[in-house]
This record gives structure tokens, sequence and C-alpha cells, in this order.
């Protein structure tokens, strides 16, 4: 059984330079997990935030379960993310003195059916990187067009 992808942020490599990735679990109540199974989340303006000693996930949007009991949890609360306390401890440094940010990449089901968040610790790219980067890979399509041609 491989991983099951859940969601990705597509817009995390166009906007970011990804530096270092964590795997981390989520805490989640019952009816988010139904959710997540089938697939209904975006966290593509998700962001991580560090409050304490603890990693939390905003503005990751999980639509209530439709068959759940009276009791919906809202659909773009705070998650607490699940890492160990060195990792934690690691990124608290980085994150403060060098000016980075903590982005979701992807979330998951593992191998055990746990829900797995890929965070990344990322740095902004400006507005010349993103051209540089779109520059390469025109010039990169053209050499192999060049080269399937001769």
């Amino acid at each position: 059984m491989e991983e099951k992808a859940i969601c990705t942020n597509r817009k995390l490599f166009r906007d970011y330079e990804v530096l270092d990735t964590f795997e981390c679990g989520i805490e989640l109540k019952g009816s988010e997990v139904k959710s997540l199974r089938s697939a209904k989340a975006n966290i593509d303006d998700a962001f991580g935030r560090i409050e304490g000693q603890e990693v939390f996930l905003f503005n990751s949007h999980i639509t209530p379960y439709d068959k759940a009991s009276y009791f919906k949890e809202e659909a773009t609360r705070s998650r607490r993310l699940l890492l160990h306390r060195s990792q934690i401890k690691k990124l608290i440094g980085q994150v403060s003195q060098r000016g980075l940010t903590l982005v979701p990449m992807k979330m998951y089901f593992n191998k055990r059916g746990f829900v797995k968040v890929a965070l990344s610790l990322v740095k902004g790219k400006k507005i010349y990187d993103r051209r540089e980067d779109i520059k390469r890979r025109e010039e990169t399509r053209i050499l192999k067009r060049y080269a399937k041609n001769k």
C-alpha cells in the first residue's frame, strides 16, 4: 500500500524556494478524517506558525463531513502539527533568525493509514527569480525539441 495523496500545494514551487521538508502528523477530529478520505481539503493558502513550543497549521480548509453528527468542526480552524521536540527547536531557530516560512507541501495518508503533512521550510522568491525559472524552463524545452529533431 502506497501513500495516497489527499491534496498538494501547487503554488509552492512557483512562489518559494524549498530548503527543507519535514513529515509531521496532524491533530484532527473524527469527522475531519472522514472528509479527508474523500479528498475534500485544500492547503493552497495554508501556512505553519510556531506558538510556544508547538507548531500550528493555519488556513488549511477541510470541508465538514456531510454525514457527521450535529457537532461539526469549523472548516479553516487552526490544527496542531505533531513533530519531535528536536525538530521544533530546529524550526524555531531557523524561522526566527533567517526569516523563513513554514508552508505545507502536501497532505497524504501514509502506509499505516495516518494523515501526514509534508511541511516545508521555504524562502520566498522575488519576481526576478521567478522570471529566471521561466527562462530556464523555456531553454530546456527548446534544447530538447532541437535534440529530438536532429
